[in-house]
């Protein structure tokens, strides 16, 4: 009897060893070849480093605007970021250019650009307030989720919305007319109250619908190719970080924006990346600090990079370095470093060479 036993043992050891790992794949049952490949890239490139993101690098910088293979982060490092961000906040409404006087048709260029130099794509969207019709930002109502979710006075605008989203999407291919994969990243921060789909401008259920509705549509539409970024502002529970999170069908990544405002930062960054970076690791879902920044002579290189180092964190992403040719502004947590400060500058140089940092240069 122990023999036969054994012998089970050692046959279902064996068995077990023989079956192949089971391939990590995105949300969507019918992801695309190209997603699935980013999705899996991605997975990988994580478990070598972090790799460095910025928002707007292509378009512009302090003191430029869309000159060719111009980059602020390129001009300070020899190198380009190996994650480009993109805002089309205004796209909705039809314009020509993006909330930040971008225009769409030069965000469409340098999109196919990066994508043949094996860069990475996320894109944004602070579409305005279909209630109000003001900003974002305005958050004088807390009834506008409910009147673009299905049922509302605005759901037949919404659906228009989605339809300009996603028609401008399918223009996003590569010279043999795949789509290119990209990470969508809606309806960020919502932990905070600043966006009219913030935590006490919307209920936790409408903002689950609204998530739920946008991905649905999106992909009756054919767009097969994104990857979908579950995004909060500062949390410090997982509790408070998971409060509205969509659903696992419906997500590809779990990132958190955090940016520097007093001395607890480094601790609750932390403690936050440790529980978001775990629970994507359980969910098989990929980890971002989608939005970050400060400012100090080793905020780069040692501060941060010691948080960085203890998790899987696929990349950090620095916000825009807004233009203002007469008057470069000194670094700010809210962009990335500037010529204009020298020790910061010199910070940035040490981030850049080390090992653990990844840009476009090292995920060739």
């Amino acid at each position: 009897m122990k023999v036969l036993l054994s012998g089970l043992l050692l046959f279902s050891i064996l068995t077990c060893q023989a079956q192949p790992a089971r391939a990590l794949l995105p949300a969507d049952p019918q992801a695309g070849p190209e997603a699935v490949k980013l999705f899996q890239r991605m997975m990988d490139l994580q478990k070598k480093g972090v790799m460095y993101g910025h928002q707007d690098d292509l378009m512009y910088g302090y003191t430029w605007w869309y000159e060719k293979d111009r980059s602020d982060i390129r001009d300070l490092v020899g190198d380009y970021p190996a994650v480009a961000g993109f805002e089309l906040g205004h796209l909705e409404l039809g314009h020509e250019r993006s909330l930040d006087s971008v225009s769409f048709i030069q965000i469409r260029e340098q999109i196919k650009i990066f994508h043949q130099r094996n860069g990475i794509i996320t894109v944004s969207w602070h579409p305005d307030n279909p209630l109000t019709g003001r900003s974002a930002w305005d958050v004088s109502s807390k009834l506008v989720v409910k009147s673009i979710l299905p049922g509302g006075e605005n759901h037949a605008k919404f659906n228009t919305w989605l339809d300009l989203l996603a028609d401008y999407f399918l223009t996003l291919k590569s010279e043999d007319g795949r789509l290119i994969p990209f990470i969508f990243r809606p309806w960020h921060e919502h932990s905070g109250s600043f966006f009219w789909w913030g935590k006490n401008i919307c209920t936790s259920d409408e903002y689950i619908q609204l998530w739920q509705y946008t991905v649905t549509y999106l992909r009756q539409k054919g767009l097969h190719n994104i990857l979908y970024a579950y995004n909060t502002d500062r949390v410090l529970t997982l509790d408070d970080y998971l409060e509205g999170y969509p659903g696992d069908e419906y997500i590809d990544m779990l990132s958190l924006d955090m940016y520097d405002r007093g001395p607890a930062y480094f601790g609750e960054l932390d403690n936050a990346m440790a529980f978001v970076s775990h629970n994507a690791g359980v969910r098989n879902k990929l980890c971002a600090l989608s939005e970050c920044g400060g400012a100090g002579n080793t905020w780069f290189s040692e501060s941060l990079l010691n948080v960085l180092k203890k998790y899987p964190v696929s990349y950090i992403l620095n916000w825009r370095n807004t233009y203002n040719p007469r008057a470069v502004p000194e670094i700010t947590p809210y962009s990335s470093p500037s010529g204009k400060n020298e020790q910061f500058k010199a910070d940035f140089l040490r981030f850049y060479n080390d090992p653990h940092t990844l840009f476009l240069k090292d995920i060739q």
